[in-house]
């Protein structure tokens, strides 16, 4: 969906229907579930706030499987026109929810994109106890039980062995 700035009414602008957007992830596993975003007008400038959630994949960062996953963003953005003068713009600290639209121009399934990825998981689980891969024959442990014998730990690390009994509390 895109939204012509210009066309932003005085009073803003709800997004609140999921089909109304289409398809908005690049990715066909993922769902948008609800949206709840408002559109606000500050002379050029563009406020989006509200909250949206969805369903998406991701491979568990223990095991690999695929691990379906709820995420709930809140949004809070504010969107400038592209400076037109340079391609490469430095923000301030206090610019860090800023981003850009080019044209007149806003698109929503873009930002909706970006702020679904941003609320990823850094270290995404398929559940709480996942036993990962077998380092030695990379099963996965959740599945198989392997017999593969322990690997001697690297013995250019025996020197951090017992670092942290070392450190002082």
């Amino acid at each position: 969906m895109v939204v012509r700035v210009p066309d932003i009414p005085s009073e803003g602008l709800s997004v609140t229907e999921v089909d109304a957007l289409g398809s908005v992830y690049r990715d066909p596993a993922w769902r948008l579930l609800a949206v709840r975003l408002r559109l606000e007008r500050d002379g050029l400038d563009v406020f989006v706030t509200g909250e949206l959630r969805a369903t998406v994949s991701q491979a568990c960062g223990r095991c690999l499987e695929p691990s379906p996953a709820e995420v709930t963003a809140a949004v809070d953005v504010r969107l400038v026109p592209r400076p037109a003068t340079a391609d490469n713009v430095e923000l301030a600290a206090d610019d860090l929810d800023v981003d850009f639209y080019a044209e007149d121009e806003l698109d929503v399934n873009a930002l909706i994109e970006a702020e679904t990825t941003l609320a990823l998981p850094m270290k995404p689980l398929c559940r709480e106890g996942c036993l990962g891969l077998c380092p030695v024959c990379g099963g996965n442990r959740n599945v198989v039980q392997c017999a593969c014998p322990q690997r001697p730990p690297d013995p250019r690390l025996t020197a951090l062995k017992d670092l942290a009994a070392r450190l002082p509390h």
